[in-house]
């Protein structure tokens, strides 16, 4: 048997999107664009907002920008890394795919 498995890349931000929202600190998800904060203030968020897959220079590997609100009080810095830990091995693991590079974004911080 061959064949071949593709992954789109709404696929992979929701699989991001999801881990991220796994991790203890994240309140949740900023809009990373225009259309995309539209798209929320008409109430059709998704699991994939905040994130922005994108290709490496080479345009071989995927790279991922997350736009988190993390919590007030937390480490930005700890929670960031555990991000990145995190959604490298779920992509890895569950996509099969290595990220060039996983960048996270601290838009804000709120209250819990």
């Amino acid at each position: 048997m061959t064949g071949s498995i593709q992954i789109t890349e709404a696929a992979l931000a929701s699989l991001i999107g999801l881990t991220a929202h796994e991790i203890p600190g994240v309140v949740g998800m900023a809009p990373a664009n225009l259309k995309e904060g539209l798209s929320r203030v008409l109430g059709r968020a998704n699991v994939s907002d905040g994130v922005v897959i994108g290709k490496d220079k080479d345009g071989g590997q995927y790279t991922a920008d997350l736009y988190i609100v993390a919590a007030y009080g937390v480490s930005i810095p700890t929670v960031a890394r555990n991000i990145i830990e995190r959604v490298e091995h779920t992509v890895r693991n569950q996509a099969g795919i290595e990220l060039a590079a996983t960048r996270v974004h601290a838009v804000g911080v709120q209250r819990v």
